[in-house]
């Protein structure tokens, strides 16, 4: 028997201007496509000319500067119709979406969709609802007493995966692909008779109650953050009046 983690999975992950979903532009895109465990993968990259500077602080992050991107970025509204429906073919096809920390790339996918296609991640994914796997709640859930960091880069050395390239939009795609198999195979026990689709509705309760614990943590400290519990999309914001 085949179980999810070894199964076909491709995995989603962008670059950005910061770190803000609702103003924030996408700069670089990448899907990552695996059918079987150590098999070649698939790689399709976007690269994207924001319209708008790059702060220096997210060029530090991921090397992509405002020459480059004008000189060899295209423009969002095109990149954004092509990223959209290349994850509603992946959910149509039945093959999980891989996403770290999904509340944040799919979010600022949707809110670049309503911002250059007038549309919504939504309305692509409404013949194929979303099937996600998010790395960071998977493993905060499985194993929560752990100390320290859940970043990606945390991730890949608690799990024994090689990042090659940190802050690529494909190489953290692929990276995060493999943690995932990685969870998967270490707590067998516990996911191989759950489906994605049951552990995709099973990760939006694991998130909204890790959610409530940071946020009740940032009180106790008198930290202001606000925590937001949705998963793996945050709702639009509704207008100002």
């Amino acid at each position: 028997m085949t179980y999810w983690f070894d199964g076909p999975l491709a995995a989603f992950d962008t670059e950005t201007t910061g770190v803000d979903v609702e103003e924030d532009r996408i700069v670089s895109a990448a899907i990552v496509v695996q059918d079987t465990p150590g098999g070649r993968p698939r790689v399709t990259r976007w690269l994207v000319n924001p319209g708008v500077p790059v702060p220096p602080g997210a060029t530090e992050v991921h090397g992509l500067t405002d020459d480059h991107l004008q000189r060899n970025g295209r423009w969002p509204a095109p990149v954004m119709e092509e990223v959209a429906r290349s994850l509603a073919e992946h959910c149509a096809a039945a093959r999980p979406l891989v996403v770290m920390n999904a509340p944040f790339d799919l979010t600022i996918l949707d809110r670049e969709l309503r911002r250059h296609r007038a549309s919504s991640l939504g309305r692509y994914l409404q013949n194929s609802p979303l099937c996600v796997l998010d790395p960071r709640v998977l493993d905060k859930h499985l194993d929560r007493y752990r100390k320290g960091r859940r970043t990606l880069t945390d991730l890949c050395a608690h799990y024994e995966v090689v990042l090659e390239g940190a802050h690529d939009a494909a190489a953290d795609a692929a990276a995060a692909l493999e943690v995932v198999r990685a969870v998967g195979r270490r707590f067998a026990s516990r996911l191989e008779r759950l489906s994605p689709a049951e552990l995709h509705t099973l990760q939006a309760v694991w998130h909204a109650a890790q959610a409530r614990g940071l946020q009740a943590w940032f009180a106790r400290s008198g930290t202001p953050e606000v925590v937001d519990p949705a998963w793996p999309l945050r709702p639009e914001l509704p207008a100002a009046a």
